[in-house]
């Protein structure tokens, strides 16, 4: 069964009110009763001390002391008997029996000089009473002493009167929280419902839906952390779109990649074995043949490169690297890529500038990043420097090409993107993998990657490694 949250908080802070009221109640009520007794209860033996003192002070008839006591004490409706060692009354203002009823544990009491004191007493007397009884001693000797009752009737009247007081202040406390509660029943239920439909909204793939948050309760501070998680929703959502965007691209890419690689690998077979190739064509077809093949190879590798390097299973094998001798070697493998395109390599480092990497590792990046640098350069310059600063080692990728902008800058290092112009033949990241791979290998190195790049003018990498 639902109930809903108003009903709960309303239920909830009503019956803590209502127990802690009653708690209250009874033992206000208690201390009250309590209060009302014992102050009766000393009010008599006051009483009952003053006339046996004043009796011994009077060498004559103390009859006229007695009377007067009684009328005082009959305002106050409060009754006393004197009594003796045999508890024979020998003077009383309200008892008409001739003897004071006592039972022997009281009797003996008396007698040890003890006072005896009863709030309550329902039976002994003919009306109910609070008492008190207190010795009388003359010359050491117990000789009897004094009862004073008084009807327990008027200190119920009190303490009735003071409970109505309490229930009507707790009617009226319960009204006031009853309201009070509803109140913030309903605040509260509105904000939770609030936050309900923004959830929903979430749910169905709204993530523009934000919560105002003041922050001043837990409730505040949930809507708080609802509005942080929607953003990263809507981050993750954008970016999840954009891979997405990007895996259709790079499916139809693959199609059409290995598409031409396998057909032309296909008709040279067939030609071979149907001997629809001269012999003076078949060097150059099986050189053909050769290199679509490993141009499917190097496709092949960059994705696993790049899962290895996502799935952290790559080891690097550090060690101390001759700079200089590390970038001639680059630019032997490329410079005759580079004429092609009219470019010219120049290295630009000191003999004893180091880098403490892999080398392998090390070299794919610099190859990758020069061959871009290539690709998107017609004649022109492509440099490659080394230097030291702050311990560590920077390496720089400059080429006078055609530059990106900032969009492009953001977005080259995702996994699926491909510059316009990289749909030319490229003999070296096809699919958009390269420069993913370039970043998780820097990182794996413990270094930072950067570009600087301008329309028209050029593009700078630099890396940094630790030395």
């Amino acid at each position: 069964m639902k109930i809903k949250y108003f009903y709960q908080q309303l239920v909830s802070h009503f019956s803590v009110i209502i127990i802690a009221f009653l708690i209250l109640s009874l033992l206000f009520s208690h201390f009250v009763e309590q209060f009302v007794y014992d102050n009766k209860t000393e009010e008599l033996a006051t009483y009952g001390k003053s006339i046996l003192r004043d009796i011994e002070q009077v060498q004559g008839s103390s009859r006229e002391i007695l009377k007067s006591y009684g009328h005082v004490l009959e305002g106050r409706d409060i009754q006393y008997s004197l009594f003796n060692e045999k508890s024979a009354i020998i003077y009383s203002t309200g008892l008409e029996t001739p003897l004071i009823e006592l039972n022997v544990e009281e009797w003996r009491e008396l007698q040890n000089g003890k006072a005896i004191t009863v709030k309550q007493e329902y039976k002994r007397f003919e009306q109910d009473v609070t008492y008190v009884l207190l010795p009388y001693f003359h010359r050491d000797h117990f000789v009897g002493g004094i009862l004073l009752t008084s009807p327990i009737k008027g200190s119920r009247e009190i303490i009735s009167q003071l409970n109505n007081y309490l229930i009507y202040t707790t009617f009226i406390a319960l009204s006031i929280a009853l309201l009070l509660s509803g109140i913030l029943s309903t605040f509260h239920g509105r904000r939770i419902k609030r936050l309900r439909n923004a959830t929903a909204n979430v749910a169905h793939g709204n993530y523009d839906v934000r919560i105002p948050t003041k922050g001043i309760d837990e409730i505040g501070e949930l809507a708080g952390d609802f509005n942080g998680m929607v953003e990263k929703l809507a981050a993750s959502a954008e970016e999840i779109e954009n891979l997405e965007n990007r895996r259709r691209q790079f499916m139809a890419d693959v199609s059409h990649e290995l598409r031409t690689p396998l057909t032309t690998i296909r008709g040279i077979i067939e030609g071979l074995r149907n001997d629809m190739i001269s012999e003076s064509e078949k060097e150059r077809g099986l050189q053909l043949a050769s290199n679509e093949t490993m141009r499917l190879i190097r496709l092949v590798n960059e994705n696993l490169d790049y899962e290895k390097i996502r799935s952290n299973q790559v080891v690097l094998e550090k060690q101390e690297i001759q700079l200089k001798e590390l970038l001639e070697i680059i630019k032997e493998q490329l410079e005759d890529t580079a004429l092609e395109r009219g470019d010219k390599i120049i290295v630009e480092v000191s003999q004893e500038v180091t880098v403490f990497a892999d080398y392998d590792r090390l070299t794919q990046v610099l190859i990758n990043i020069t061959k871009n640098s290539i690709q998107f350069t017609e004649v022109g310059v492509i440099y490659l420097r080394g230097y030291t600063r702050d311990d560590r080692t920077v390496i720089e990728i400059e080429d006078t090409g055609i530059g990106m902008d900032p969009l492009e800058i953001e977005n080259i290092w995702g996994r699926f993107y491909k510059a316009i112009d990289s749909r030319t033949t490229n003999p070296y990241g096809e699919f958009g993998l390269g420069l993913s791979i370039v970043k998780q290998l820097v990182a794996l190195h413990g270094g930072t990657i950067s570009v600087e790049s301008a329309k028209g003018v050029g593009t700078t990498f630099r890396i940094e490694l630790p030395g």
